[in-house]
């Protein structure tokens, strides 16, 4: 598997857990990497964007709630939001990844960890976070 994709996977699961326990859980990430990622460059991945996605949440969570028209964040299965954390930090904070891969990415982890619609609600979502954060990059632009 792609240390990339591995890290993702491991981002996923740790953000799903933080949102059940907490940020407390924060200090005790690194052993759950160590456990999972025998390689350093997955650790190092995965922990940079879960510490990065949960710094950020708020935002992320913002932008998912204003594209998953009709669905309250609160409704939204904890894998799927996990996900969407994942996905939409990475489109709005890592400006070197490019937005097709995240978007992939995403729909690949939908389609292992979620239910059978998961992976069309993803896209869905993705897409319209990726439109809004394109059309503010084009405003600040002006």
């Amino acid at each position: 598997m792609d240390p990339r994709t591995k890290a993702r996977q491991l981002v996923m699961q740790a953000l799903f857990q933080l949102d059940v326990q907490g940020s407390a859980l924060m200090a005790e990430l690194n052993d759950f990497f160590i456990e999972n990622a025998p390689e350093d460059v997955v650790r190092k991945l995965a922990s940079e964007w879960t510490r990065g996605a949960w710094d950020n949440v708020s935002a992320c969570d913002e932008l998912i709630a204003n594209a998953a028209i009709k669905w309250k964040l609160s409704r939204l299965s904890m894998v799927d939001k996990s996900i969407l954390r994942l996905a939409v930090y990475q489109l709005k904070f890592c400006p070197d990844m490019p937005p097709k891969v995240a978007i992939n990415e995403a729909i690949e982890l939908a389609k292992r960890f979620g239910t059978d619609k998961s992976p069309a609600f993803v896209n869905g979502v993705l897409d319209g976070v990726l439109r809004k954060l394109q059309s503010e990059k084009k405003n600040e632009e002006k």
